[in-house]
C-alpha cells in the first residue's frame, strides 16, 4: 500500500485576495482604496488569523479533539 504525501502549502503563502481587502474598506466607507492599503490590510488581517488560528488549535488540543469547531474560534478571539 503506497502512503501518498500530502502537499503542505508553506505559513508565507497568504490566501485572502486583495479584492476581499477593498471590498472591507469600500464597506467602511471609503471612496478609493490604494494598494498599499489592500496590502496592509492584508498584512494585518492575515496576522491576525493566524494568532487566532494557532490560539484555536490549543483550545482543540486541551479538549483533547482532533477538530476545530466553532467554539475554539470564539473563545480564542476574546
Amino acid at each position: 500500500m503506497c502512503i501518498k504525501k500530502q502537499k503542505v502549502e508553506p505559513v508565507t503563502k497568504k490566501l485572502l485576495p486583495l479584492a476581499a481587502m477593498e471590498k472591507i474598506l469600500k464597506n467602511a466607507g471609503a471612496a478609493r482604496v490604494s494598494d498599499g492599503a489592500k496590502n496592509a490590510l492584508k498584512a494585518a488581517v492575515e496576522e491576525r488569523a493566524e494568532q487566532l488560528s494557532a490560539r484555536a488549535f490549543n483550545l482543540m488540543k486541551h479538549a483533547g479533539r482532533v477538530t476545530v469547531k466553532k467554539d475554539d474560534i470564539v473563545l480564542a478571539s476574546k
